[in-house]
């Protein structure tokens, strides 16, 4: 017996709201200039009080799957890596799967700390 899997899209989504440096630097003593020197990280995105892992994973998912021309139940496997979840039952890969309407897949958490 042979499998065979393969990436054939990717998606991505970020949450609208950016929080720049120099509004960082409004509420504590920094600069943008001592972030980037130090990080090189010159914007950060905040996820909205609705938004969650879950939630932005199935805009992503969603993403890819229009840039593959298929639909949910077509996906054989939803694969999450995330340092934070929504909770700990259901799995952010179960929502995810749940939202995209992968009805025939598997889905799969892997947590990191």
């Amino acid at each position: 017996m042979t499998f065979a899997a393969k990436i054939t899209a990717t998606g991505a989504y970020l949450p609208e709201r950016v929080l720049t440096n120099a509004e960082l630097a409004q509420t504590i003593d920094t600069s943008d200039e001592w972030i980037v020197e130090r990080t090189g990280i010159r914007e950060r995105r905040i996820a909205a009080p609705h938004e969650s892992s879950s939630t932005l994973g199935a805009e992503a998912a969603r993403s890819a799957l229009a840039t593959a021309g298929i639909d949910g139940s077509e996906i054989d496997l939803v694969l999450v890596g995330t340092c934070t979840p929504d909770g700990m039952f259901p799995s952010v890969a179960s929502r995810i799967q749940h939202a995209i309407g992968a009805t025939n897949a598997d889905a799969a958490l892997v947590a990191g700390r």
